[in-house]
């Protein structure tokens, strides 16, 4: 019973640690669509649908994490990545990609951690679909 108290207050706190890291990167996000939609000139976009091997789902969300995070740290023209699964058909995955503008896409698929990506991947994959795309409208809060 005792353990059980302490756990409780232990819990709540990972919980409100959770929930201000998911506010903070819903801010960081909305900011950078703020600026983005304000500025989309001549921005490349393109979405990705996938279906990945089930057996295979949790490599591919680590491939997939980790290309993304490469590629928004070190690329200038990778302006957002985010990729989303079906809560019904989690095998079913969705990537919007945002560039500066074709050439920084054209550079992208040319870099070492997108290689390896694709090369850990090939497998995993079952289909893929590219549809590159045009906004109706980028909008989001700058603050929440």
């Amino acid at each position: 019973m005792k353990f059980k108290k302490m756990l409780v207050p232990a819990m709540r706190k990972i919980t409100c640690i959770r929930m201000f890291i998911v506010t903070v990167i819903c801010c960081l996000i909305t900011s950078f669509f703020t600026n983005a939609s304000a500025q989309n000139g001549q921005r490349f976009m393109r979405v990705a649908r996938i279906v990945v091997d089930s057996a295979q789902l949790d490599d591919y969300k680590a491939a997939l994490k980790e290309g993304m995070e490469s590629a928004v740290r070190t690329e200038p023209g990778v302006l957002s990545l985010y990729a989303v699964y079906d809560k019904e058909e989690p095998t079913h995955v969705t990537v919007f990609e945002i560039y500066l503008d074709e050439d920084a896409y054209k550079a992208h698929i040319q870099t070492p951690h997108f290689k390896k990506y694709k090369s850990t991947v090939q497998n995993m994959v079952k289909s893929l679909e590219l549809s590159d795309v045009s906004p109706i409208a980028l909008e989001a809060k700058s603050k929440l």
